[in-house]
């Protein structure tokens, strides 16, 4: 556990000096596990222990995030998972797809009102069904190297989609 311990301290002196926060760095998982030598009509038989520690990370600036990775696997990280790509703040980006999903059900409303010679009187109810998400997830996995790289890891964003399913009751009459 102490070299792992150590190992972690060089980890998140490099996480620091990317200029992550420190809101933005959790400890997500911490592990000491027995190694086993299996051998034929023997019982298994301890031969060391393998220590994990691993640290969950919120990078702000995407343009950062290669330099981040790279940085983390010169530093001893042997296992760097993600990015997982998510949007900041996701309420008001889904405020206004909720509006656009209203603005399309009204129309269609009218367009049913009117093809059967009524009126939209009124919305009767409104509910949001758990719509799509909004975070694709490509994974990638690293293993630290050891060998010095001159230019920073390219990661591409692309875009992020946000979906809203609303049912919308309305109530048509003449």
């Amino acid at each position: 556990m102490r070299q792992n311990a150590q190992q972690m301290d060089k980890v998140l002196a490099a996480i620091k000096a990317a200029g992550i926060a420190e809101r933005d760095v959790q400890t997500s998982g911490v592990s000491l596990n027995p190694q086993y030598r299996y051998a034929d009509n023997e019982a298994p038989k301890i031969t060391g222990y393998q220590a994990s520690n691993t640290v969950s990370l919120k990078v702000r600036d995407i343009a950062k995030l290669g330099k981040v990775r790279d940085g983390l696997a010169a530093q001893g990280a042997n296992q760097i998972n993600g990015p997982s790509l998510e949007i900041d703040q996701p309420e008001p980006v889904y405020d206004e797809a909720r509006l656009a999903a209203l603005k399309k059900a009204q129309a269609r409303a009218q367009t049913y009102a009117k093809s059967l010679g009524l009126q939209v009187r009124r919305i009767v109810s409104i509910s949001e069904n758990a719509g799509g998400g909004y975070r694709p997830m490509p994974m990638m996995r690293a293993m630290a190297a050891g060998a010095a790289m001159d230019k920073a890891t390219p990661v591409a964003p692309g875009e992020s989609t946000v979906s809203v399913n609303l049912d919308v009751v309305f109530e048509l009459g003449r």
